[in-house]
Parts: structure tokens; C-alpha cells; sequence
């Protein structure tokens, strides 16, 4: 058995292993809550300005921004078109803690749901270049597949509009990080905020690094202690079912993989 020490398995190779017979089982769901939280918390973050209030403040430049601000206005969430890419576990969390905010919410995965599951969580489906071109904010949660990899490319981001921010708590290998440095820069999107980047930290010569318009967190999305205490019991639990000849829950087989963003 290899259970992997989160929700990610884009490091283990999952063909190896199953020619030889080993399962392997991740954390699915387990920190759901936690991530959805920080998409959240990014998500006003950047609507609000909260980092660049907070150097203005500390450089005695309040009055300076707030009447910018007071001009330019600050949009709320409520006023947004929020695009979830993935609908797991961790976007369907993130979906409950939005729509109290009424933001319009859509999605998009390799299958779309059901109905009910769409009614559910007030989510309407798009195909992911339109949810690019009508969304507000994008947010990544879905997972590092041959098909995922730099799923956010330059012709992705060319879609987007240029008031629109990308928030990624999902994994850094979904985005081409020199096209998204090359948006960011020529003014094709206004913002991103990212908890995760390929690889981490962000090497020296990361694209990424010394763009304002680009804010990285350190990989804090999945670390809540709740969300914590929640992975450490699936695991022993799981390792017991293995053990004792029981039916494991988070075994990624085929039909997983088909429906994993």
C-alpha cells in the first residue's frame, strides 16, 4: 500500500504501482474544508486589497489609497461571476462557503454532474473556455493529470478578462507559469493569487517572482488543524481496512481518475 500524505498522487506512478499490485490511497475529502477556506480568504483578499492596504498604511500612504479607492470603487463578491475548474470535494466546499456571498457560481469538470447535484450547490455548468471568458474570478481545484498539466495556459489566460483574477490552492503544475508571469505583466488579467507553485518554493528564477500583481502563499491551504487531525485518522484507518482485508475507501482506480477534476 502507498497512501499518499495528502490529496495529491501526481508524483506517484500510478501504472508502476498497479502492475505490481500495490494499491494506492490518498486523503480524499479529508481537508476539503480547510482549502475551501483559504480560496475564500484569497479571494477577499484580493477584491479588498488587503496586502497593499496594509503597505500603504505602514508607509503613511492611507488617505493616498483610500481616495483612489473611493474613485476606482471596490467590487464585492456578491457582484461576481466566481468559475470553480474541478468540482471534487474541496470545490463543492468552497461552492457552500460562496453563495452566501451571492456571486454567481459555475463550474467546470471532465463529466459534468447531475441535476441535483447542480442544484445542490447553485452551480451552473460551463465548458471551460466559456467559464474562462465569463468569469469574474477563477479558481483551480482540480487535480495533476496528463490532461490537467498547464491547464492554464497562454490560450486559456488570452480568454479571461483582463479585470479577472485566477486563485490556485489546487496544485502549481495546473498553470504554465510563464504564460500567467506574461499575462500578469502585459495587463491580460488583473491579478493572481497562488497557495501553490511548480515547484515549491518558486525557484530563484521563477517568472513569478517580483511581479506585484502576483501574490504566493506558502502552501497553508490544507494545514487548518482540523483538517490535519481529519488526514491522520483517515490514514490509520485506511492502513487497518488494508491490513485486515477490508474494502479501502480512497483507492484511485480508473473510474477515479476518469472523473478527478
Amino acid at each position: 500500500l502507498i497512501h499518499s500524505e495528502g490529496v495529491a498522487f501526481d508524483r506517484i506512478d500510478l501504472s508502476a504501482a498497479r502492475e505490481r499490485g500495490i494499491y494506492v490511497c490518498n486523503n480524499k475529502g479529508c481537508n476539503a474544508g480547510a482549502v475551501a477556506e483559504q480560496t475564500v480568504l484569497l479571494i477577499l483578499m484580493l477584491l479588498r486589497h488587503a496586502l497593499e492596504g496594509d503597505e500603504a498604511v505602514r508607509a503613511g500612504r492611507q488617505m493616498e489609497m483610500k481616495e483612489r479607492c473611493m474613485v476606482e470603487g471596490i467590487t464585492e463578491l456578491s457582484a461576481c461571476k466566481v468559475g470553480l475548474v474541478g468540482f471534487g470535494d474541496i470545490a463543492r466546499a468552497a461552492a457552500e462557503r460562496l453563495v452566501p456571498f451571492g456571486c454567481e457560481l459555475y463550474y467546470y469538470t471532465k463529466r459534468r454532474r447531475l441535476p441535483e447535484e447542480e442544484k445542490k450547490y447553485h452551480v451552473t455548468y460551463l465548458p471551460l473556455e466559456e467559464l474562462a471568458e465569463k468569469s469574474d474570478i477563477v479558481s483551480l481545484h482540480c487535480a495533476v493529470t496528463e490532461e490537467t498539466r498547464n491547464l492554464v495556459d497562454a490560450a486559456l489566460l488570452r480568454r479571461m478578462k483582463p479585470t479577472a483574477y485566477l486563485i490556485n490552492t489546487a496544485r502549481g503544475a495546473l498553470v504554465d507559469e510563464e504564460a500567467l508571469a506574461q499575462a500578469l505583466r502585459g495587463g491580460k488579467l488583473k491579478y493572481a493569487c497562488l497557495d501553490v507553485t511548480d515547484p515549491e518554493p518558486p525557484a530563484a528564477d521563477s517568472p513569478l517572482r517580483g511581479i506585484p500583481n502576483c501574490i504566493m502563499t506558502p502552501h497553508l491551504a490544507g494545514l487548518a488543524n482540523n483538517g490535519k487531525l481529519k488526514i491522520g485518522a483517515h490514514v490509520a484507518d485506511e492502513i487497518g481496512r488494508f491490513l485486515t482485508g477490508g474494502t479501502l475507501v480512497s483507492e484511485i482506480t480508473q473510474a477515479m481518475l476518469a472523473t478527478i477534476a
